[in-house]
Parts: structure tokens; sequence; C-alpha cells
């Protein structure tokens, strides 16, 4: 089963038309609406029809610079303590939302800020769900790569994490990495990191 995914959408900083990404059963959302924004598009009218009772608006009370984004905050701490296992994304490119961001990955909460809902969707993060579907991910892309790969472990991490956007927790990537132990892609020894040459990450036979 895959992870519940809960998008939120800041209105007033990210217009988008189509939600094709979100039309998966794991997908909720949520679109924020200024006070003062009276309409929003046909077409994501329309999208957001489609998804039925896993989406809706909320307009928000009163003005001010930050009044969208506390109500954004609000609905995420009541969804967190809800499903506490679902990955939140934040739709905006409003930065000031990155602190918020960093304190529920802390929390071991998995979230992301995104400044489109096409960069989220077209993310490694999107696509892959759970540590091997990451862990396969990111051995492809290490072995189509033609530059060095990470030699220890830090700096493996470090790689997972740069390749996740880093979006990760640090506990999601330890499972990434015990994930590409498992599959044979890496073995470790203390901090080192040796690499399975002989086939690709996916267990296909190696090429000339």
């Amino acid at each position: 089963m895959l992870k519940k995914n809960i998008v939120l959408i800041d209105y007033e900083s990210v217009q988008p038309e189509k939600l094709a990404c979100l039309e998966p059963e794991h997908f909720s959302l949520f679109i924020f609406v200024g006070a003062s924004q009276a309409k929003v598009s046909v077409n994501l009218a329309i999208a957001v029809q489609g998804m039925g009772d896993r989406a809706r608006y909320i307009q928000i009370s009163g003005n001010g610079p930050n009044a969208l984004d506390f109500h954004i905050a609000f609905y995420m701490g009541q969804l967190a303590l809800a499903q506490p296992t679902a990955m939140f994304h934040v739709i905006s490119k409003d930065k000031g939302f990155d602190p918020l961001i960093q304190h529920l990955k802390s929390k071991k909460i998995a979230a992301a800020r995104s400044n489109s809902l096409e960069s989220m969707c077209s993310g490694p993060l999107a696509a892959a769900q759970s540590a091997n579907e990451r862990a396969s991910a990111f051995a492809l892309k290490l072995h189509e790569s033609k530059g060095g790969r990470p030699r220890t472990t830090k700096t493996l991490s470090r790689s997972i994490q740069s390749f996740f956007q880093n979006h990760l927790s640090e506990t999601e990537v330890s499972d990434v990495l015990e994930a590409l132990q498992a599959m044979g892609f890496v073995q470790r020894v203390d901090d080192r990191v040796m690499y399975a040459d002989q086939q690709d990450p996916l267990g296909r036979a190696a090429g000339p």
C-alpha cells in the first residue's frame, strides 16, 4: 500500500491549472485561498471536482502578510496528528515555510516544500514512496553517473539526501542505505562503501 500523500497548495503563491499527478488514490489535496481571492480557474475547479472527497478548498479568514501561511501551518499540525505516517507537500514559492518543514522532519514527520505542483510531481521523491523504491531510483542514478561514487557512508548519505532534494529525514536516508545494502548494490565496512560493479543496480546483466 502506497504512503498517504497530503498536498497543501498556497493559492496566493501558486495557481496550478492541472492536477493529473494527484489522480492516484493515495493523494489528498487542500487548496488554501486568500480572503480576497474571489475566483479560481475553471480548469482547476474541474480537476478538483474530479478528485471527489479527496480534495477541498479552504478560504482563509482575514487579511495579512502571513495569514494564509498560518492557516496552512495550523492544518498541517492537525493532519499530522491524525495521520503521522503521511507525506506532506506544501506547494508555495514562499521559503518561509522551510523552517516549519525542517521542524516537522525533526519530529519524524515526512514533509517537503515545492515551488510548483509540476516540480513536486516530477521529482524522485514523488515517484518513490518506499525505501526500496528510493534505493532503486538512487542506484540507477549512480549506475548511470559518469562521475565518481561516494566512498564513505557519510558522503553516500549526503548524496542520497541531495538526490531527493533534501526532503528526507535522517531515518529515511538510513532506510535507503539499508535497502541499497540489502539489494546488493553496496557493501559497508565500517565507514567505507564498496560497490557491486559486476551487474547494474537493478539486477540486469551488465553490458560490455
